[in-house]
């Protein structure tokens, strides 16, 4: 057999790489760590009142509808860890089918949309810490000091270790489960009289398609982070079994949960949109319709679940680029780890001081313009989420094209139709209606200009892959060439 029809899950990697933790990690906990990354209480309680203004009462079909979107993705990474697990995620993914230029290219592209996403995670983390406080002592305390201070206390566990860091965000997340569990059924029970099943009936999603369709972008992003586990796979015993399995059991638990807890809040509210709508965080005032005491847990549950997103988000995202500093796509001080803890240090610093830094001059931005009014955290969790969300379904759409080309090139002989073909292709078809969404023209600003600045990535993105790989000849061999599992 030639060496060019070798599979690249055997090719060998370069002689004593940087390695983390191997092993550290079981089924349990990276499953737990990627419905972490997910946050499903920090995701609901801040997207559920606009996508009932988009979608209407039957909110609970356009999350279905996209469960079933993340379901075609998660095959997608599904079936590329199973032949490579790999710390580099997609971007190994992409650049092993395409080349060196496609992998320098995806690795930009995810760190930034992954770096302005989890910008939107630190500023909100101290912002919800601020709104609790105004709740209950009518204390109006500055966001950014809670901000820095939770940041730094996650970074320390981060720099800990990865058991450590992901079994924190594992616990944080069982209580947020637990909480909108017993708030919905207890919602639910309450409402028995009048319950319906108008939120499930097509016929009552605002403005039939197009109403489903507005609201599917915001739908996609309540799952962002299923893909956590990938960027664990060094770290996890038997990767090419226990990703794949992580990646399934987190999404059907996460569709599983959204739907009741929107059917839930839609039946407390009455069914009512206009009420629904106007709430600043609906399941809050579920909680507080069944008890004030439940109330405070819910609010508890939503600084838990911001914490666990914040953890579980920078440990797996802060790998990605990682393994880029490690086999050279990007600078190599980032591919280094702590020499004890076997923990990305670089990455980790980096991916938080340029996240700050992004807060940082939105702010500035913003008191230029002379509209300091506007500086909340909730305003910024929602401009850079949507930002850094074009950016990564972006990624998403090249690991989908990328499938079928790795299984025909490197795998013809386990080569599915369905698995590596219709799927992937449902997959990128999906993943067009947010992208369409999103980047339509006619939005205000400064969502107007996010395409612009979105497609100005990509270009430099490609054009500094481009000059990299003419530089360096050797690139597109080394991309992929560290297995988690050897």
């Amino acid at each position: 057999m030639s060496e060019a029809a070798v599979p690249f899950s055997e090719t060998k990697a370069p002689e004593a790489p940087d390695r983390l933790n191997r092993g550290a990690l079981r089924l349990v906990d990276i499953s737990a760590s990627t419905m972490a990354n997910i946050g499903p209480a920090y995701s609901f309680y801040f997207g559920a009142g606009f996508l009932f203004l988009t979608a209407g009462v039957a909110a609970p079909l356009t999350i279905i509808v996209a469960g079933i979107a993340i379901a075609l993705l998660g095959n997608t990474l599904s079936e590329f860890s199973r032949a490579h697990p790999s710390t580099g995620g997609f971007i190994s993914y992409v650049g092993k089918t395409f080349g060196g230029t496609s992998a320098v290219t995806t690795a930009l592209l995810c760190g930034a949309g992954y770096i302005v996403a989890i910008s939107s995670v630190l500023a909100i983390c101290g912002g919800y810490i601020s709104m609790v406080l105004q709740y209950y002592f009518n204390w109006n305390v500055p966001w950014v000091i809670f901000s820095v201070i939770f940041t730094a206390g996650a970074m320390y566990m981060m720099f800990r270790g990865v058991a450590v860091s992901t079994k924190l965000a594992g616990l944080f997340f069982g209580f947020e489960m637990l909480v909108l569990i017993v708030v919905s059924v207890a919602a639910i029970i309450k409402n028995g009289g009048h319950l319906s099943a108008v939120p499930f009936e097509p016929s009552h999603i605002t403005n039939g398609f197009t109403g489903l369709a507005a609201g599917f972008p915001l739908a996609v992003y309540l799952f962002i982070g299923w893909e956590n586990s990938a960027a664990l796979a060094e770290e996890t015993g038997n990767p090419r079994r226990n990703v794949p399995r992580a990646v399934f059991l987190s999404i059907a638990l996460m569709v599983t949960g959204y739907v009741l807890y929107a059917y839930a809040t839609a039946t407390d509210f009455k069914y009512n949109v206009t009420a629904l709508s106007g709430a600043a965080i609906p399941f809050i005032n579920v909680s507080h319709n069944i008890a004030a005491w439940l109330s405070l847990f819910a609010w508890i549950a939503g600084i838990t679940s911001t914490l666990g997103v914040l953890i579980s988000a920078v440990n797996s995202q802060a790998r990605l680029i990682f393994n880029a500093g490690r086999e050279g796509l990007l600078p190599r001080w980032l591919g280094q780890v702590h020499p004890v803890r076997r923990t990305p240090v670089n990455a980790i610093i980096a991916f938080v001081t340029i996240a700050t830094a992004i807060i940082a001059v939105w702010a500035l931005l913003h008191l230029i313009g002379g509209d300091s009014g506007s500086m909340s955290a909730l305003n910024f969790f929602v401009e850079s989420s949507t930002m850094g969300t074009i950016l990564v379904l972006v990624v998403y759409f090249l690991s989908n094209l990328a499938l079928p080309f790795y299984y025909r090139r490197y795998r013809p002989q386990e080569f599915n139709v369905v698995k590596h073909a219709v799927l992937p292709v449902l997959g990128m078809i999906a993943i067009g209606v947010p992208v369409y969404y999103l980047v339509k023209p006619g939005q205000p600003s400064p969502y107007d200009w996010f395409p612009y600045a979105a497609l100005g990535v990509v270009i430099v993105s490609v054009a500094y892959a481009y000059f990299l790989s003419r530089r360096d000849p050797g690139l597109g061999e080394r991309v992929g060439s560290i297995v988690a599992d050897e």
